[in-house]
């Protein structure tokens, strides 16, 4: 039996989690495991985690809902998805069911988690990934998502090939559309330049895609955020496309226009916000590799409380 955790349950873990939950109810080979608490625990306790498309709504109930690790027990694959300022705290409290074999595949927005992860877990197996999907938390226990788009990547330049191939089997017999890719760190940056710049931008000047795309000088923001995103990807020696800013307006354009960053819905609601893994991050970076980002650290002045 391979006990897979499902770790915050939002619009990315609470989407993914859910058509793992649906697809392996009644199986004798996998056993999948919420990780929650508070409200949400309580809202798919008592009636399981609903998920809701633009044209289907579906209710799947976990083999288990939890937040408590004697309950949880020992876990073959943990699967997170918190935001990227509880790392920390959500998988320390975590250590009693994180064995060795434990491998953890992080589905964060920003590019740090691996990084922050293996300090925590210093023996296990810490992939890289990343997703595309337009998806949040309607209300606690429901998950909405828009648009059709979803796709997962994931991988790892040291785990074993059987036990990627066999993560990827579970995955794709949940119907989640899944690749296992050998450039798994360029895949994410291609991931990280979308959202970062999305974030900062519709945080910044509090607009959504669509107002971003009609206005001329909101849509220059954007671009010259891309490039220096751009330039420090360069300077850290990562091979990416060389039309990789014409490719991620290209992913704007067709994104939902109604649609913006979580970061941004974080900020609306009076949120705690990821402006330090999305924004300040690069900046960081750009400070390590002497590149300028003139445009990010004066967003990140304004958005990094």
């Amino acid at each position: 039996m391979k006990r897979i955790g499902i770790l915050g349950l939002g619009g990315v873990g609470g989407y993914f989690g859910g058509l793992l939950a649906k697809a392996y109810q009644k199986s004798d080979d996998v056993e999948i495991i919420f990780i929650a608490r508070g409200e949400t625990q309580k809202a798919i306790a008592e009636n399981g985690l609903k998920i809701v498309t633009d044209d289907s709504e579906v209710i799947v109930r976990p083999n288990l809902v939890s937040n408590n690790p004697s309950e949880i027990g020992e876990l073959d694959y943990l699967i997170c998805a918190t935001k990227t300022y509880d790392i920390e705290e959500s998988l320390t409290s975590l250590k009693n069911c994180i064995k060795k074999e434990t491998i953890i595949l992080p589905l964060y927005n920003g590019v740090d988690a691996q990084e922050r992860i293996q300090k925590i877990f210093p023996e296990n197996e810490v992939l890289q990934g990343c997703v595309y999907i337009v998806s949040m938390i309607f209300s606690p226990g429901t998950i909405r998502r828009i648009g059709f788009y979803e796709k997962l990547f994931f991988g790892s330049k040291t785990a074993s090939f059987s036990k990627l191939e066999e993560l990827q089997n579970i995955l794709q017999k949940a119907k989640i559309e899944s690749y296992l890719v050998e450039n798994i760190e360029e895949t994410v940056w291609e991931k990280f330049i979308f959202i970062s710049a999305l974030a900062s931008a519709t945080s910044y000047l509090n607009q959504n895609i669509g107002e971003i795309l009609s206005n001329s000088e909101a849509k220059i923001t954007y671009i010259e955020l891309l490039h220096e995103i751009e330039d420090v990807a360069q300077a850290k020696g990562l091979k990416l496309p060389h039309d990789i800013v014409a490719q991620t307006i290209q992913k704007l354009e067709k994104s939902p226009k109604e649609a913006t960053s979580s970061m941004h819905r974080d900020l609306l609601a009076g949120k705690n916000t990821e402006a330090l893994s999305l924004t300040q991050y690069v900046v960081n970076e750009g400070k390590k590799y002497g590149v300028k980002t003139p445009l990010y650290e004066k967003i990140a002045a304004v958005l990094v409380k």
